[in-house]
Formats: C-alpha cells, structure tokens, sequence
C-alpha cells in the first residue's frame, strides 16, 4: 500500500510538472501570436496612413489629423495609436495627444544656424557650437565647439563626422549631448508627463516635480525638412533673387494679368536693393494675399532641386519660431494666437506674416521659412488583443513624390507603454495585462 501511495504521488508531481510546462508553453505561445499579431497590425497602420497621405487633396499643405483615424483603431482585435504632439503646455495627463507631426514645424539640425539653435530651450551654447562643427565639412572648431580632437581623448576615441546628420538620434554622439538634455523628462517619447516622470527622484527619470512636462531638445530638432522646388508640373521655378525680365513679366502675366504684372514689376525695381526671399518680393511688390496665392508655386529664392530646412510658420511650436531671425520672442506668440483664427486658405502663403510682423522682420524671417509640408512623421503603437503586446515605430512619411514613401523608421518598443493611464485603464483586459493577471 506504501509502495503503491509513493508511485500514486510521483505520478501526481510528474501530471503537475507537465501540466506547469505545458501553461507556460501555451503562456509563450500565446504572447508569440501576440507580438506577431502587434507587429502586423503596425504594418497595417503603416499601409493605412499611406493611404491617407497619398489622397491628400492638396499636396504640400499639412494634412488635417481629423481626417485620418489616430486613435484605437481597430485591426482585427487588436488596435492602433498614432501619437502626436500638442503646442499647448503639457500637464499631468491619462491620455497623449494623437495626431501625425510635421517634420518641417522643426529645425534642421543641417541648416539652422548656430544662433538659431541656441535659441532652442534649455540648448547649452556648446553644445550649438558641437552640432555645427560635426556636420560641416571642415576641422576648425567653432569657438567653444568640437572638432575631431576634442573625441580623439574619449573612451570610445572617435573622431567628429564633418557631414550632415542622418537623423536626429545621431545627436548622442556629439560632444555635451546628454540623455537628458535630449529626452529630458519624458523618457517613454510619448509628449505626456506620465506619474513616474512627476516624481522628483522616486523613480527614473530625475524630475523636478512640477506638474509639466520639460519638453526635450528631440522634440524640436529633425533632419528630414524637405520641400520640391520646382512648379508642380516639373518646370524650374523662377528665382526672385535674380530673375530676368521676360520670364517675370510672362509669369505675373499668366498669374495676374499683364497690367497687374507691370505694376508689381516697377514697384520692386524702383525699391532697388536685392530681393532674398519670395517673401521678400510679395511685400516689395505690394503683392495681394489673393495674387501670392497664385505665384507660390512658380518663385523661389533656393537652389537646386530640392530647398532643405525651412520652417512651417504654420505648423512649428513657439519654441521653434521663436528661433527664427526676424521673429523671435518678440513675435512667437503673436504669430502662434494669429493662425489659431485663421483658415488654411487665409495662412495658404507666408504673406500673412505682414498682419503680424512688421515689414522689416518680415524680410528677415522670409529665407527660413515656408507654408508648405511634405514630410509627415508619424510614432504608432499597435496594441495586440487583450493587451498581450505592443510594437511601436516612429515612421517619416515623403509626400512629394505622388504616392508617400517611408523615409526613415525607427523602433520605439523599447521606450515602454506609450499610451498613459487612460489607454490602460480604460480596457479591463489591458489592465489585467498590465498587472500580470494574463
């Protein structure tokens, strides 16, 4: 009886062993689907917004997120996020801002000056120094800056790049670019200030506890602000800076009419002085809003085939404009409270600037700036069913091309829950998810 109590007992342990293996494998198997379902449902966002981007009824004006489905949309059971960014002052909040961004409301890290980077918050003035002299050609250090010997004594002993940024989280090998001044508070990348990032020094990451969140140094920065120059048929535009008569005066003709065409044509050559920018022109030339409108697409004041770095005055966040020459702390926020009154059509050419800034600021401002956007960035996170995994990729979209193309992705999985406490709390089997019920 002894002997049969003891085998009984073994084979209960050995039924409990394999009954504990095999929840575990059902358990591994299960969160597999879960990341392949995740994965596959990023993609379907990926094909969803291309879709969207590519009927946009008007090329080179920043889509409105209204028309396009950012949050939980359904993919099967799982879902996805498109996680935005908000011009307003972020407080402690369940839920991010959802929406696409625009890559051209940013500094390129490869244009701006050095002035205009040290204007961007909390940017040390080094550190602007360190980012011009890694992406100029040459070695002589700006003042302050740092040339390849300034990393030659650096653990890793590598040398300064003297080439444009490829993308902004090139910026951690540059010289005094902290995690911190970086990402700042909000190390999930989300544009929340979820409960750890409002903790002092309770938990990762160090905050000063003060209900907002200090919006990072990435938050303003990109590489990928980039604009066709040519007319949307493919021609050359004509450059304002040195146009010959004849093909100004056929092109005011064919916009505005001979006469009007003449008028405007006199006025900027009786003002003498070289014109820098379309800008420039308009308010030399006593040029209409209705008339800028129909020329925008046929001047320029830029090179080449493509104009790389200019700002969208009517897309970019205060801490941006209030970096441009000619606008500044003077005129951010004026500018910013004016567009928030105003239509797409009414803000369609930057001379809607004149009702804000004075005309010699104005000329200022015209060489950095744009009204149009033709890349569109987009951090989606796909949630699986039941909450049993999350992919996230942050996506640059290239819309000047006909049909958008993904410039550049990069994985965010790693950052963490992205989608704050409402997200969470809101679905009974995300939390339980969470809380390691599942």
């Amino acid at each position: 009886m002894i002997v049969v109590i003891w085998i009984a007992l073994g084979l209960v342990a050995v039924a409990l062993l394999f009954g504990d293996g095999m929840r575990m494998e059902y358990r591994a198997a299960a969160n597999s689907a879960a990341a392949i379902e995740a994965g596959q449902t990023l993609e379907g966002a990926h094909r969803y917004l291309a879709f969207v981007l590519g009927n946009a009824t008007s090329p080179g004006v920043f889509p409105d997120a209204a028309a396009c489905l950012t949050e939980n949309v359904p993919v099967g059971e799982a879902s996805f996020w498109i996680i935005g960014r908000t011009d307003q002052d972020i407080v402690l909040l369940d839920l991010p801002h959802f929406g696409w961004v625009d890559e051209a409301s940013k500094l390129n890290l490869n244009t701006a000056t050095r002035e205009m980077l040290e204007a961007l918050p909390d940017m040390p003035p080094d550190l602007a120094a360190a980012i011009v002299d890694w992406r100029d050609p040459d070695d002589d250090p700006e003042p302050n800056g740092a040339e390849s010997n300034a990393y030659h004594g650096s653990e890793l002993r590598y040398a300064c790049k003297n080439a444009p940024f490829e993308s902004v989280e090139e910026l951690r090998w540059v010289r005094g670019a902290t995690l911190a001044l970086l990402w700042g508070e909000d190390t999930n990348l989300n544009g929340v200030l979820d409960p750890n990032e409002n903790d002092g020094n309770a938990s990762f990451p160090d905050d000063n506890a003060d209900g907002k969140l200090r919006r990072a140094l990435t938050d303003f920065v990109t590489v990928f602000s980039e604009e066709p120059n040519t007319r949307p048929d493919g021609s050359p535009r004509i450059d304002v800076r040195r146009w010959q008569r004849r093909e100004m005066s056929e092109c005011l003709e064919q916009s505005v009419g001979a006469e009007r065409g003449a008028q405007i044509t006199n006025a900027i050559q009786q003002a003498g002085g070289r014109i820098e920018s379309v800008l420039e022109f308009y308010l030399t030339g006593g040029v209409t809003a209705d008339e800028a409108a129909k020329l925008d697409d046929s001047l320029t004041a830029h090179d080449g085939p493509m104009v790389q770095g200019r700002v969208n005055v009517n897309t970019a966040p205060r801490e941006v404009l209030r970096c441009l020459p000619g606008i500044g702390d003077r005129y951010a926020d004026a500018l910013v409270t004016f567009r928030q009154t105003k239509t797409a059509d009414q803000l369609a050419s930057p001379l809607w600037l004149r009702d804000v800034v004075d005309p010699a600021s104005a000329a200022l401002a015209g060489p950095y700036i744009t009204t149009r956007s033709y890349r569109i960035s987009a951090d989606i996170a796909a949630v699986a069913a039941h909450g049993r995994a999350i992919r996230r990729s942050w996506m640059v979209f290239d819309t000047s091309r006909g049909q958008p193309i993904v410039l550049y992705r990069s994985d965010r999985t790693h950052a963490g829950w992205p989608l704050g406490m409402g997200v969470r709390n809101a679905s009974a089997s995300i939390r339980k998810a969470w809380e390691g019920i599942l």
